[in-house]
């Protein structure tokens, strides 16, 4: 198996155990030491580096209004020393977020991410871009909808 190969299966389960399941103390297993978030518009942690406890705050606060989220990886693609991932993503708004009360509505959105690895085949960081617009447009509807009932 090629070191791409390698780093997209490592991906995928790093995505289905952190993410997906929301296991945030598995996170230590594929992030290295630092972690930096090189570009996510929108993101609280957009430019900041984390460490590993960090990181798992991280996991832990991002999936508290959607504990259900999951990603459905559409294409994985590698080169040089990262792997990029286009997703679609879904979750169910069950936690209020800042100006959004909890609906229970299913929210979707789609992106991709470029990882980062090291040569130990550790994640150091990403760049994202998603429709977060989309995503507020979506919460915005579903805040008002959940008023009309």
């Amino acid at each position: 198996m090629t070191a791409m190969e390698r780093r997209k299966q490592r991906l995928a389960a790093f995505i289905r155990q952190v993410w997906d399941e929301g296991d945030s103390g598995a996170a230590d297993n594929y992030i290295a030491d630092m972690y930096t978030i090189h570009h996510d518009p929108g993101d609280p942690w957009e430019g900041k580096i984390l460490d590993r406890a960090g990181f798992r705050d991280r996991v832990r606060k991002s999936r508290a209004a959607f504990p259900d989220q999951r990603f459905d990886i559409r294409g994985l693609f590698a080169d040089g020393d990262s792997v990029v991932m286009t997703w679609l993503w879904n979750g169910t708004h069950q936690s209020d977020l800042p100006g959004f009360a909890a609906t229970g509505q299913t929210i979707r959105t789609s992106g991709v991410t470029a990882y980062m690895f090291d040569s130990e085949d550790r994640l150091t960081g990403h760049w994202q871009i998603t429709d977060r617009l989309g995503v507020f447009q979506q919460l915005q509807r579903n805040r008002q909808d959940h008023f009309r009932s």
